[in-house]
Formats: C-alpha cells, sequence, structure tokens
C-alpha cells in the first residue's frame, strides 16, 4: 500500500493566529481536507496528514517520508509562495501531485504568465505591469482597462472599481492596490464578452479537457467581474452553466494549449474571456485549482460533466503517479 502524505494550509490555523478573512480566502478548509484524504484512502492509500510548509520542514527534519505527496498547499509568504512546499520535496527527492516549483511560480505571476503564453501565439489582452505609479505617465494601452493585483487568487483585490475608464481613477486605483497588496499590478485591456473557466486532467500530450463552463452573473453580483465578493457569495451571485457552443470549443483548444505550453501538470483550470469582437482571450491558468468538493470550480465543472469527486482525485493521482519509478508496473 502507497503511503500519501497530505500538505494544505488550513484557513482556520491562519485565523487563529491573526490573519484576516481575505488574506487567507485561498486557504483550504477542514472539509476539503477530509473530502481529499477519505478519496484517497478509497482509492488505496495509507494517509498521513502533513499540513503547510513549516509543519513539512519539522516533519522531513525528522526523518518522515511518504511515497508521493498530494500537494494543495498554496503558501502564504513571497512571489514563490506556491513553489515552496514543490521545491522542498524535489530536494528530498519525494514525488508529489500537481506542478513543479518553476510552473507554480510562474503562473503565480500573471504578467510572466501572459508574457509566455504571448510567445506561443495565444490570444490574450494587451497588458503592462505596473511597479511603481510614475510607470503610467508612459502608458500605451487604450481604456476601458482592467486591474488587478499580479501575483492574487480567489478574485482578490478585484471589484466593481476594478474596470476603470480613465488615467485619473487608473492612478488612483492602481496606487491602491500597489498599497494594500505591496506587489505589481496588472493592468491589461478590458475584455466585456462572455467568461468561461476550462478544467483540464492530466499532463502533457495526455492532458484533456473537460466540458467548458460558463461564469454568468446575476442582476444582483458585483458587476464586470468574477470577483471576490463574487466568488466568496457565488450561491447568490453566480449562475454556473456547461455550454458547447463555438466560442466555448475555441475556448477548450486555447485552454489545452496554454497547459500544455506552460507545463502545468495533473489538474487545474484555465481562464478565458471573450473581447468586443467574441474572439476567446487567456486571463490565467490556475495550475493548483481549489479541491472543495462542493464550492470549488473545477469540482463543479466535474460534478456537473457527470464526473465523481472520486474519480477526479483518482485521475490526479494516476497523472502524477506517471512521473513515479514503481517496480511493479515496470
Amino acid at each position: 500500500m502507497m503511503k500519501a502524505g497530505l500538505c494544505y494550509d488550513l484557513r482556520k490555523e491562519y485565523l487563529a493566529k491573526g490573519y484576516g478573512e481575505e488574506e487567507t480566502a485561498e486557504f483550504d478548509k477542514a472539509e476539503t481536507v477530509e473530502a481529499i484524504e477519505e478519496a484517497l484512502q478509497c482509492a488505496g492509500y495509507q494517509t498521513e496528514r502533513i499540513g503547510g510548509i513549516t509543519h513539512l520542514v519539522q516533519r522531513l527534519s525528522a526523518g518522515n517520508h511518504w511515497d508521493i505527496v498530494f500537494n494543495i498547499a498554496e503558501g502564504m509568504k513571497g512571489i514563490g509562495r506556491e513553489a515552496q512546499v514543490p521545491a522542498l520535496l524535489d530536494a528530498y527527492g519525494i514525488p508529489y501531485t500537481f506542478s513543479d516549483p518553476l510552473v507554480l511560480a510562474l503562473t503565480l505571476h500573471k504578467g510572466m504568465t501572459k508574457r509566455v503564453v504571448r510567445d506561443f501565439g495565444i490570444p490574450t489582452a494587451d497588458f503592462i505591469v505596473v511597479e511603481e505609479i510614475e510607470s503610467l505617465n508612459e502608458m500605451p494601452l487604450r481604456f476601458p482597462l482592467f486591474v488587478k493585483p499580479v501575483s492574487e487568487g480567489t478574485g482578490k483585490g478585484i471589484g466593481d472599481s476594478s474596470v476603470v475608464m480613465d488615467r485619473e481613477i487608473l492612478r488612483f486605483f492602481c496606487t491602491e492596490l500597489l498599497r494594500k497588496f505591496q506587489q505589481p499590478v496588472l493592468v491589461e485591456r478590458y475584455l466585456p464578452g462572455r467568461e468561461f473557466t476550462v478544467g483540464i486532467i492530466g499532463t502533457g500530450e495526455k492532458a484533456e479537457s473537460l466540458p467548458v463552463m460558463e461564469i454568468l452573473l446575476k442582476d444582483r453580483a458585483k458587476k464586470n467581474s468574477y470577483s471576490y465578493e463574487n466568488k466568496q457569495n457565488y450561491r447568490e451571485f453566480v449562475e454556473y452553466r456547461l455550454i458547447d457552443d463555438t466560442p466555448a470549443r475555441v475556448s477548450s483548444d486555447i485552454a489545452l494549449k496554454a497547459w500544455r505550453c506552460l507545463g502545468c501538470r495533473d489538474a487545474g483550470r484555465v481562464d478565458i474571456r471573450l473581447d468586443e469582437y467574441g474572439t476567446p482571450n487567456f486571463i490565467e491558468v490556475n495550475p493548483l485549482a481549489g479541491l472543495n468538493p462542493i464550492d470549488s470550480d473545477l469540482p463543479i465543472i466535474c460534478f456537473m460533466a457527470g464526473i465523481s469527486y472520486q474519480t477526479l482525485i483518482e485521475r490526479i493521482m494516476e497523472s502524477a503517479l506517471e512521473r513515479v519509478y514503481i517496480p511493479d508496473r515496470v
């Protein structure tokens, strides 16, 4: 029986340390860890909970070892926070699920990610990365623009004011985001069309896209974006539906190409939005997608497509095990 460790950042632990609700929005609920552990046990794995990076350091120092680690740890500090656990596991020669440190560090920075996918010929909105407010003096983009922190997830830093129409408001909002999040700001041309998210399972040429899910904001939702508030209250503000029209099929192809060119592994999501001409554009990729069986987008897509949570977890492990030498398989 293979021994699988579980690495994760438990939200309640960080709240107990004094961190705020928005700061910990990407971290996991206890029921997420419980659901993953139950699915792994049902698939025949012996499981052991580890926790986040500090717990992992302590366990490795004590000589603990696992055949594979199911890693969903997001990390708290730094631009490479999602890459910290995989890098440490690499140093100890322990296999793990999902992407490697290079991919996780790259894709957390939305500007760098857009540069890479653009070089591969994948359509993405024109953009700049603002590190100092003075750089806006030479701002080449035309309005309207969309503004967000360059390295946050779960819609953090996004709201009604994210769509800006003139230079004065752009300067004000960028100043606020630079101050609040202490990181660069991504400024990109606003895409006014439909928004999709594409779930993907697998690695490289074996990766395949799931049915495309459209994100529709209800009348009482915050407008223009799948924002932090809309995500936190999705039952009230958001409607999800699977679609199979031409824009969805093109979006699926774009998502799969982006997944492969970035080197993402095992499972995740790619977000796509249509421009004013109906052309799908890459927004961002989430190679460490949420896995809450009820609330997270990837499991929601799977549920709507008739794929059980158990099957999703098993397919993630099957993909990861392709990278693991197991004598019995040879």
